[in-house]
């Protein structure tokens, strides 16, 4: 079965395949290799959750350890970069799991209001990320798996160490808080 890339690698499958064979053979310069290739799309799953450089350089670079150690559990079914992206994100959940202070006793929320229409609409997703970049940490973690990985509160809940319902509070305090923030933008329409 080929192996499924979302990009194009030179000389396709069969050189990703060796790629994973050395490493697989622990081959200083497979590894390498491997290491360039998918280094800027795994850095952009760990940045959705760590904001500042060094840390995400870190929990990245862990990750790509974790994979060359595991490697030869890669199976060659289905996309080889699904596969280490699932890696990467364990790293990226143990590192938060580490290095975020959760307040056990959360109040929940009533139920979130949606934002005017109009706001939204007038929004860039650029504009979006940013605010979401903005939340604060626990809150913006939880938000990210949930609306942009599409992890359930179950699964994020385990994967962090929280509770299902501290995951649902944090998901609906980053909903209010990109409320707020795009309400204040006055995106008004004018007509």
């Amino acid at each position: 079965m080929p192996v499924a890339l979302a990009y194009t690698v030179p000389g396709q499958t069969t050189e990703l395949q060796e790629l994973i064979h050395g490493c697989i053979r622990n081959e200083r310069s497979a590894q390498e290799k491997m290491y360039k290739l998918f280094y800027p799309r795994m850095m952009t799953v760990v940045r959705r959750y760590i904001d500042h450089e060094n840390q995400a350089e870190e929990v990245l670079n862990n990750g790509f350890l974790r994979a060359f150690q595991k490697v030869e559990q890669y199976t060659f079914q289905g996309s080889f970069e699904g596969w280490l992206r699932k890696i990467v994100f364990h790293s990226v959940s143990d590192y938060v799991k580490q290095n975020m202070q959760y307040n056990e006793k959360i109040m929940l929320v009533e139920k979130d209001q949606y934002v005017h229409k109009d706001h939204a609409d007038k929004l860039y997703y650029d504009q979006l990320l940013l605010l979401v970049d903005g939340l604060p940490g626990a809150t913006k973690v939880v938000f990210n798996m949930y609306v942009m990985d599409g992890y359930s509160h179950r699964e994020i809940g385990k994967m962090l160490g929280i509770s299902e319902g501290t995951s649902k509070w944090h998901l609906s305090e980053g909903r209010r808080v990109l409320k707020d923030k795009i309400e204040r933008m006055q995106l008004h329409i004018k007509q």
